[in-house]
């Protein structure tokens, strides 16, 4: 089967866009599935920098095709800009890219919600706020908007009282007002006329690609244990960044996807609230941060970090059906000179292998941790501990700083 997917195994930051950069040289397509412009994939190659939220983090490689699925949720101006962007590093992205029509759209009162909502909250999610949550919940509640209503005025007119009237009444309850009706209506007529040369149904597009023999790269955002169903709930993302989340979002059959490449570092990072049983918030966790520059590529908050969480690779495994490991920012660890990792939890005097399905429970957890003396015994224990391949280790930020490890199970 063509299809490849990519999927961090933590709470996102897992350097996923420098691993499908890495790995886009042996596909022809590379498609982003979920997520929203709450994503930031930062990619190094060749002298060039780039970070990706909407565009998949593939695109700096000359020739690949690049695919909007129908699962993100596009903020207008965002897109736009990146597009410009992108162009002024790798040239025009005319028959490179393609946004397909039914991918819902981020409205300005959807990013103001998201504000006021974490502002007025007593105990805040920690989001990016930028609108992905109010304009998923719009989807669900069948009064979004997507890209192809901005093609046809008169349908857009009318979906887009619906979904006008129902977020200025949540608006005012804080107090607080929207844009007018018509200023919204001729923002996203504009951005239509922007985007429809890019518009198709990539369903036809991915089809006629894979007859044609072309190899298929699926890219998360996020990570697992932000998954809505799956993460540490409430304190998650508001889509499925999990491998199952690729067959939605792309609109692929499940069994298409022969290779799953699980990402995550050597240590862990999360930003925002939540539980994080491995966090080190004394000088260690300082000095992890400030050699791994862990700061949000989209908003720039310092992220929590700490130490390896076997216990939740192996559960994101599970979930993912993971077939080999891509592991990132070894060189951090290097520096740091501290190869510690928790293999299991114990909680209420029992050790457990894997998360509880309690969210409650996380905040209870005892990590049992092991030091190794080398990098090698602690990737040697990567593999063991999980029973997965661990053939790829990041040790910089440059497209060529990979090890390919030989397969020693």
């Amino acid at each position: 089967m063509p299809y490849t997917a990519i999927v961090g195994l933590q709470w996102g930051d897992e350097g996923k866009g420098k691993v499908i950069d890495y790995l886009a040289g042996d596909y022809d397509v590379i498609v982003r599935f979920q997520g929203g412009a709450n994503a930031g994939h930062s990619v190094h190659a060749g002298g060039k920098s780039f970070t990706f939220h909407l565009l998949p983090s593939g695109m700096l490689h000359e020739g690949v095709v690049g695919v909007i699925a129908p699962g993100l949720a596009v903020d207008p101006e965002e897109l736009l800009g990146e597009l410009r962007r992108l162009e002024e590093v790798v040239g025009s992205l005319s028959g490179r890219l393609f946004l397909d029509p039914r991918t819902h759209v981020v409205l300005p009162y959807h990013k103001k919600e998201d504000s006021l909502f974490e502002e007025s909250s007593d105990n805040p999610i920690g989001t990016t706020r930028r609108g992905i949550g109010p304009a998923n919940r719009d989807r669900y509640a069948r009064i979004g908007i997507r890209v192809g209503d901005t093609l046809r005025p008169s349908r857009l007119k009318e979906h887009l009282r619906r979904s006008y009237d129902f977020n200025r009444k949540l608006v005012e309850i804080y107090g607080d007002r929207i844009p007018p009706f018509e200023e919204i209506y001729d923002f996203l007529l504009e951005f239509g006329r922007k985007v429809e040369p890019y518009v198709e149904d990539t369903v036809i597009l991915l089809t006629k690609e894979e007859r044609r023999g072309a190899r298929i790269l699926l890219e998360g955002a996020q990570g697992t244990f932000l998954d809505t169903n799956f993460g540490t709930y409430p304190y998650v993302t508001s889509s499925h960044p999990i491998s199952g989340g690729a067959t939605i979002g792309a609109g692929i059959p499940p069994w298409k996807i022969d290779r799953v490449v699980g990402v995550f570092k050597t240590y862990t990072t999360r930003v925002g609230e939540g539980p994080f049983p491995t966090e080190e918030k004394g000088e260690l966790g300082e000095r992890l941060r400030r050699i791994g520059g862990e700061y949000g590529a989209t908003t720039g908050r310092p992220r929590r970090c700490g130490w390896l969480d076997i216990p939740m690779i192996r559960y994101a495994i599970l979930l993912n059906g993971v077939t080999e490991l891509f592991i990132t920012k070894v060189d951090v660890l290097q520096e740091v000179g501290i190869y510690r990792m928790a293999l299991e939890y114990e909680i209420n005097g029992e050790r457990i292998p894997y998360p509880p399905p309690f969210s409650s429970d996380w905040y209870h957890l005892r990590p049992i941790y092991r030091d190794f003396s080398t990098l090698e015994e602690f990737l040697d224990a990567v593999e063991r501990e999980t029973g997965v391949d661990l053939n790829f280790v990041s040790v910089g930020k440059e497209r060529s700083a990979v090890i390919e490890r030989q397969k020693r199970r």
